[in-house]
C-alpha cells in the first residue's frame, strides 16, 4: 500500500472516531480535514477548498434559503394549521395520516423543519386529547426520512451522491428517477411503524409546568445576602424534606461538598446545585431569598424600581438543542453572559445516554457542563419576547405557546408559488436543481420575501462546512488511488459472489456506517467506492449508487444517524432501545427489500 493511500485511510478513520465521539463540532472536524489534506499534499489547495463551490453544496445552501423564506412568510405555519385539522380522525388513523403528510412534504422541504413542526403539533394535540405523543413522533420522523428519499431534492444525501457520481463521469439522476423505489420503501415503513406503535412508550405528557420531575432538571442557585436561610441547617429547611427536591452539591468559597449533610449551615453567597421540578423551584426561590446570580439580582432590582415600566409576566420555555446549533459546547455560565434574545437560562437537562448519570453530574458544576445535541435548556423569559427565540438557528422550541409569524397573505402565496416553480422547473428537466433553486432564491430576494440578514442567521452553516470539508476527501481518495485500491481488494473478496450479494453488502455497510456518523459524510465516503466496485464487476453503476443513497438515509436503528432522530430522541420520551429494536427491524426489512429491488436493475 502506498503512503498516500495509507494517509487517506488514516484521515478517514480519525474523522469517523471524531464524528462518533463528538469531541469537536462537525464543522470544525470538516475544517481539520481540509487542513490535513493540504498539509499532507493529498490534494492541491484549490482542490481542498473545492467543496465550497461544489454544485451539491451550493444547491443545498439554496434550498436552505428557500426553506427560510417559507418559514418567515408563514407557509410553514399554514402547514401546521392545516395538519391540526386531522385531530378529528380516529386515533388509529392518525399515525398513518401523519406519516403520509410528513413523507409527502419532506420530499420537497427540509425533513428537519417538517419534524420540528410536527413535534409542536403532536405535543399540543396529545395534551388536549390525552394520547401519548410517543406513539406519533418516531413514525413521523421515520416517514420524513423515507419521504425525503423519494426525490432528488428530498435530502442533502441524494444531492451529494448525485454530485459525486457526476464528478466521476456518471450520468446524473433525474428528479423522479428513483421515486418508485422510495414509494415502496415508504409503504413498508408505514406498515411496520403503524404496527410498532403499540410497542412504543405510552407515557402521556401534561403541560410544560408539570413535566419537570426530579430526574428532569438541574438548577444552579446562589444564597443572597438577605436570605432568611442564612445560618439555618439543611435539615431544618422544610423544602429539602420534599422528596421531589434533591440537593446535589454545595459550593462554598470554591470548595465543593457533594451531597451535603443536614447539619451544615447555609452562608451568604453559597452556591447550591439541586434537582427539582419547576413548581418547587419557583417556591424555593420566592420564599427564601435565593437568586440565580448577582447580575440577575441587580437587573431585577432596577426593574422593580422602575415605576413607568409595566410589570411583565415571566414564563418558562424549554428549548431543544439540535445538531448544528451554535449553542453546542457552551455552558450555562457562558449562556448567562451573552445576549440570549431576552431569555435567561436557568437549568439544563442532559440527553439520556449510558454515560449521563446522576453521579457524573455530582462531580461537575452544572454551570460548567457543556451542551450537546439533544440536551434541553429551561429559559425564563417575558411572554412577549418568546417570539425572539425563533430567530435562533438549530433549536426546537418546546412550550405551550403558539406563535404565528407576521406575514401578508400576498407574500405567503408568492413564497409558496416560488417553491412550486422551483419544483416544477427541476422536475420537468427545464433547469437543473441547482439552477432552479438559485433562481428561486433570486425571485425571493427580488420580491423582498426574504432578507439576507435572516439567511445569515438561520442557515445551518455547519452542514455547509461539513460538505465543504468532506467532498475534498473524496477527491483525495481518487488522487491517491485509495478508491481503486479499496475496490480491488473488495472485488477480490466478492469476485465469486453473485451481484445481488455484492449489492447487499454495499447497502448494509453504508447503512451501518451511517448509524454512527453523518449520513452526508457516509455518502461522500461510500459513493466513490460503489462506483469503483460496480465498474470493476462490469455492472450498471446506478443501482450501486442507489444502494449508497438509500443506505445512508435508512439508519433508523440509532438516534444519532439522522438529525430528525436526534431531535425526537432529545425530547426524552424514547430510549436507545426503541431505536435499536423498532428502528432496527425497519432498517433490516428495508435492507433486504432494497437489495432485491435494486438488484433487478443489474
Amino acid at each position: 500500500m502506498e503512503l498516500s493511500i495509507l494517509l487517506v485511510f488514516i484521515i478517514i478513520g480519525i474523522s469517523i472516531v471524531l464524528f462518533i465521539t463528538e469531541l469537536f463540532p462537525i464543522d470544525k472536524i470538516a475544517f481539520f480535514i481540509i487542513v490535513a489534506l493540504v498539509l499532507l499534499q493529498l490534494t492541491s489547495p484549490e482542490e481542498a477548498i473545492s467543496g465550497f463551490a461544489n454544485p451539491a453544496t451550493i444547491t443545498i445552501l439554496a434550498l436552505m434559503i428557500l426553506a427560510v423564506g417559507l418559514e418567515e412568510n408563514g407557509v410553514i405555519q399554514l402547514l401546521s394549521d392545516n395538519v391540526k385539522k386531522l385531530k378529528t380522525l380516529p386515533l388509529i388513523l392518525i399515525t398513518p395520516a401523519f406519516m403520509l403528510i410528513s413523507a409527502s412534504i419532506s420530499a420537497f422541504i427540509s425533513t428537519t423543519a417538517v419534524v420540528i413542526i410536527f413535534i409542536k403539533i403532536v405535543t399540543q394535540l396529545s395534551e388536549k386529547y390525552n394520547f401519548s405523543s410517543s406513539r406519533l413522533l418516531m413514525p413521523i420522523s421515520f416517514a420524513g426520512i423515507l419521504g425525503g428519499s423519494c426525490t432528488l431534492m428530498g435530502t442533502s444525501t441524494n444531492l451529494i451522491v448525485n454530485a459525486v457520481a457526476k464528478n466521476h463521469g456518471v450520468e446524473s439522476f433525474s428528479f423522479f428517477e428513483f421515486t418508485k423505489y422510495g414509494i415502496i420503501f415508504f409503504i413498508i415503513g408505514l406498515v411496520i411503524m403503524t404496527i410498532a406503535t403499540r410497542f412504543l412508550p405510552t407515557s402521556k405528557h401534561s403541560d410544560l409546568r408539570k413535566s419537570y420531575d426530579i430526574e428532569s432538571y438541574v438548577f444552579s442557585i446562589k444564597v443572597s445576602e438577605d436570605s432568611p436561610l442564612i445560618g439555618k441547617t439543611f435539615g431544618s429547611i422544610d423544602i429539602f424534606d420534599n422528596e421531589e427536591v434533591k440537593l446535589l452539591k454545595l459550593i462554598r468559597a470554591k470548595q465543593v461538598i457533594n451531597d451535603p449533610g443536614k447539619y451544615i449551615k447555609l452562608m451568604a453567597h453559597d452556591d447550591l446545585i439541586l434537582m427539582s421540578n419547576l413548581e418547587n423551584f419557583q417556591s424555593l426561590m420566592k420564599k427564601n431569598g435565593l437568586i440565580l446570580n448577582e447580575k440577575r439580582k441587580r437587573q431585577k432590582d432596577i426593574e422593580d424600581e422602575s415605576t413607568d415600566e409595566l410589570k411583565r409576566e415571566l414564563t418558562y420555555v424549554e428549548i431543544l438543542i439540535l445538531p448544528g446549533s451554535n449553542l453546542i459546547g457552551k455552558t450555562l455560565k457562558v449562556l448567562r453572559r451573552i445576549s440570549f434574545r431576552g431569555a435567561y437560562p436557568i437549568a439544563i437537562k442532559k440527553r439520556r445516554n449510558l454515560r449521563n448519570t446522576k453521579e457524573r453530574l455530582l462531580r461537575k458544576n452544572i454551570k460548567d457542563i457543556n451542551l450537546k445535541p439533544g440536551d434541553r435548556v429551561l429559559l425564563e423569559i417575558e411572554e412577549h419576547k418568546i417570539s425572539n427565540l425563533y430567530d435562533m438557528e438549530n433549536i426546537a422550541i418546546l412550550n405551550e405557546h403558539e406563535f404565528k409569524p407576521v406575514a401578508s397573505n400576498k407574500k405567503r402565496i408568492l413564497a409558496l408559488l416560488i417553491l412550486l416553480g422551483v419544483i416544477g422547473l427541476a422536475a420537468s428537466g427545464t433547469l437543473s436543481i441547482l439552477a432552479a433553486s438559485i433562481a428561486g432564491v433570486g425571485a425571493m430576494l427580488l420580491a423582498n420575501i426574504i432578507q439576507l440578514e435572516s439567511v445569515y442567521q438561520k442557515v445551518n452553516w455547519q452542514i455547509i462546512f461539513l460538505l465543504a470539508g468532506m467532498i475534498p476527501l473524496g477527491v483525495a481518495m481518487t488522487n491517491s488511488g485509495a478508491d481503486v485500491w479499496l475496490s480491488k481488494n473488495l472485488l477480490a473478496l466478492v469476485s465469486d459472489q453473485a451481484p445481488i450479494i455484492v449489492l447487499g453488502l454495499l447497502f448494509g455497510t453504508t447503512m451501518l456506517l451511517s448509524g454512527v456518523i453523518s449520513n452526508n459524510a457516509t455518502a461522500i465516503i461510500m459513493t466513490p467506492i460503489s462506483i469503483a466496485v460496480a465498474s470493476g464487476l462490469g455492472l450498471d453503476i446506478k443501482p450501486f449508487l442507489l444502494a449508497v443513497m438509500f443506505g445512508a438515509n435508512f439508519s433508523f436503528f440509532t438516534p444519532v444517524g439522522y438529525q430528525t432522530n436526534a431531535l425526537i430522541y432529545g425530547t426524552g420520551i424514547y430510549k436507545f432501545k426503541h431505536f435499536l429494536i423498532i428502528g432496527g427491524i425497519l432498517s433490516l426489512t428495508l435492507w433486504i427489500a432494497g437489495t432485491f429491488l435494486l438488484s433487478m436493475g443489474l
